[in-house]
């Protein structure tokens, strides 16, 4: 059905009610800054303990999120709205890539003398591409797979164990197959296990520790999303 025309004559399309696409929208931002971030590999001595060595990538600051943000879309949407946010978000994360990789082959201006740092950064690294695009992807579907089926058998209630239970498994899942595919052989033994550890706790623990704003987040969407049916109890 066509929109209605302003008060002008002009005939333009309606948008879609509701907060859906404002999600999304911060959803893929964050995919994507994660993504560019990630290139760098951080060290830390917690104490100064050299032993006690923490590893991690740039992703680790913002990354998290994504999975709040996948949470409250499925969990006030449904799965298959989830499911449409992911596949967008791996959508741009391949043209972002492609967008890169032509950029990168293109030829450099003969007074800019920053092609190596472009190429380090932003250069296409086909393992990299990779190990992202997988890892979001089987993370994200079942981070909103469990959460989605958890609801199925408590409804409104115990919002806690949905959030909690789907990131255990989706950012395990995410973890393990990006660290795997991105960085084994590059860094071994050890330091890899120490990366992969450090990334599943921390991005665990940031979640649980983002829980009370989760729950106030879903609260108020769920309040003012027009088309939401059920009774709003995120208390359980």
């Amino acid at each position: 059905m066509m929109g209605r025309p302003d008060q002008h004559g002009t005939a333009y399309a309606r948008t879609r009610i509701g907060y859906y696409d404002v999600i999304v929208v911060l959803f893929c931002t964050f995919l994507l800054i994660s993504n560019v971030s990630a290139v760098k590999l951080i060290e830390l001595d917690v104490l100064g303990v050299d032993r006690w060595r923490i590893v991690t990538d740039g992703g680790a600051f913002l990354f998290p999120l994504t999975y709040v943000l996948g949470d409250i879309l499925a969990e006030v949407y449904g799965f298959r709205a989830a499911r449409r946010a992911i596949v967008l978000g791996f959508c741009v994360s391949v043209l972002a890539s492609l967008t890169f990789f032509v950029v990168q082959q293109a030829p450099a201006a003969a007074d800019w003398p920053n092609q190596g740092a472009f190429e380090a950064i932003l250069g296409f690294v086909p393992r990299i591409v990779l190990a992202s695009i997988c890892g979001y992807a089987v993370g994200q579907l079942l981070n909103a797979y469990v959460l989605v089926r958890i609801k199925e058998r408590t409804h409104e209630g115990s919002l806690w164990a949905r959030l909690i239970g789907s990131t255990l498994v989706g950012e395990f899942f995410d973890t393990l197959v990006f660290c795997t595919i991105a960085f084994y052989g590059v860094i071994n033994g050890g330091t890899f296990l120490n990366y992969v550890i450090t990334g599943y706790i921390y991005k665990c623990a940031v979640e649980i520790v983002l829980l009370p704003l989760t729950y106030a987040v879903i609260g108020w969407f769920k309040r003012h999303e027009p088309t939401y049916a059920a009774p709003v109890s995120t208390t359980g």
